[in-house]
């Protein structure tokens, strides 16, 4: 019998505007000029993306949860909804969300569908709604969940749960909690952390409820210097179209200019900043002439050619589209 759970985040969405209204007036009587803050362009975009992938979610499913019933049926494992195991299939999908959201920052064509969610240059509640268009990239890093008996309507409530969790700690208002939460919660801090495009931010705290696992793991920085929000590339547009697709073109040009077969591979398989190993060109053979013969007895020493100033390296691959 399916369990007869809640929507949280239908439940969820006027808390959702409270929040975001509450933060945008503190801007204004409380501005911070270090802060990202709010731009109406952008805030625009973000409530677009997540309005749209409301829509695109639903066509994802479909096929999706055929595939999670079909698994559900063969296994002869089950997972009774009470009060207890829900406690625990929350913390394991927060454990498989670390693993799906890990992913989709070290291969680069699930990196596509989730560099939606960091092609924002500011850092506030919105942006927790700019989600992608194309998350039926997911399912697969829960299909273990589903075959050790997890209903799929249970997997459901427990995502739906995370990403409510998630919407409150995109914001620069909340300075450090103390440190026990800090230690085991995801918390504005740490998520800023993971939002950032400084070097040592980068591919840091996955973490959706808990932050354990990136310690765990060896995922975990701190925050120390302010984040620099956005991409490493940024993309210059707020067009919700290009910032759904954006990088799939970019994986598209990359492999329609690859050499082999090995690099197109590599373009759509390893991480989005993989470069392959350049190839030297040929070798110009360049003729060396023997030493110049000295008559004279005490003479200068021998005088050995260099090689022509023409013959020069390869020159280096161009680098790829893509943003990281």
């Amino acid at each position: 019998m399916e369990p007869n759970l809640p929507d949280v985040v239908l439940w969820s969405i006027p808390a959702f505007v409270l929040l975001t209204v509450i933060e945008m007036v503190s801007y204004r009587f409380h501005p911070d000029e270090d802060a990202a803050g709010y731009d109406t362009k952008d805030a625009a975009t973000s409530l677009t993306m997540g309005l749209g992938s409301l829509g695109f979610d639903l066509l994802w499913k479909i096929p999706i949860l055929a595939v999670y019933m079909g698994v559900y049926e063969l296994t002869p494992l089950r997972v009774p909804v009470l009060w207890w195991t829900v406690l625990l299939m929350l913390l394991a999908q927060d454990f498989f969300y670390y693993w799906s959201h890990r992913g989709h920052h070290v291969i680069r064509i699930l990196w596509a569908c989730h560099v939606v969610h960091h092609s924002s240059r500011k850092f506030n509640l919105t942006t927790a709604l700019r989600q992608p268009w194309t998350s039926a990239t997911v399912w697969p890093f829960y299909l273990p969940l589903i075959a050790c008996g997890v209903h799929p309507a249970a997997l459901a409530f427990c995502q739906s749960a995370n990403l409510v969790y998630q919407f409150w700690v995109h914001t620069e208002r909340v300075g450090k909690l103390p440190r026990p939460f800090e230690y085991v919660l995801n918390t504005p801090s740490h998520h800023r952390v993971h939002h950032a495009s400084q070097g040592g931010y980068l591919d840091r705290n996955y973490g959706g409820i808990l932050i354990v696992w990136d310690r765990m793991f060896g995922s975990f920085a701190a925050e120390t210097e302010r984040p620099v929000y956005g991409l490493t590339k940024n993309i210059a547009t707020h067009n919700p179209l290009r910032v759904a697709t954006h990088e799939y073109a970019a994986i598209a040009r990359d492999v329609r200019a690859a050499g082999s077969w090995s690099e197109r591979a590599g373009r759509v398989f390893r991480g989005p900043g993989w470069q392959p190993v350049p190839r030297p060109g040929p070798e110009a053979a360049v003729p060396v002439p023997a030493p110049v013969s000295v008559e004279a007895a005490g003479g200068p020493a021998p005088v050995r050619a260099e090689a022509p100033a023409s013959v020069t390296a390869a020159a280096p691959a161009p680098a790829p589209e893509h943003t990281r």
